[in-house]
């Protein structure tokens, strides 16, 4: 009888015990235009730019970034640091305080390694 208690535990055991695939959370969804590749990198939403545009910023680890906007010229208009994860990191750029011009974005991590860089024109 004991025999019969033990296969019954055993069968209830083993059948209790399957495994489950529990999907494995991701990173903000991105969307089509601000999809990345590689693990790093810099991508605009649009290359036409009136007063803001979305950004993705993907770094391979967490750090703190610069982020450079710089004119026809080369010369830096704008600098921001920011704290991103490793991953992809959704910002907004605000370029409302920008004429009309071509412009280039560049991502740099804390050595000023150059992570990524677009072009986009403000209208």
């Amino acid at each position: 009888m004991k025999n019969a208690y033990l296969l019954a535990f055993a069968a209830i055991l083993f059948a209790g015990c399957k495994k489950i695939d529990v999907p494995t959370p991701v990173g903000p969804q991105v969307n089509a235009e601000l999809k990345i590749a590689s693990t790093v990198g810099i991508k605009l939403q649009s290359p036409f730019v009136t007063t803001e545009v979305a950004m993705n910023v993907k770094s391979d680890v967490s750090q703190i970034v610069t982020i450079k906007i710089f004119d026809i010229s080369n010369r830096v208009v704008s600098k921001e640091t920011v704290n991103v994860i490793a991953g992809d990191n959704i910002l907004k750029v605000y370029t409302s305080a920008l004429p009309s011009s071509a412009y280039r974005i560049a991502l740099f991590d804390a050595n000023d390694k150059q992570l990524g860089i677009t072009d986009f024109n403000k209208l």
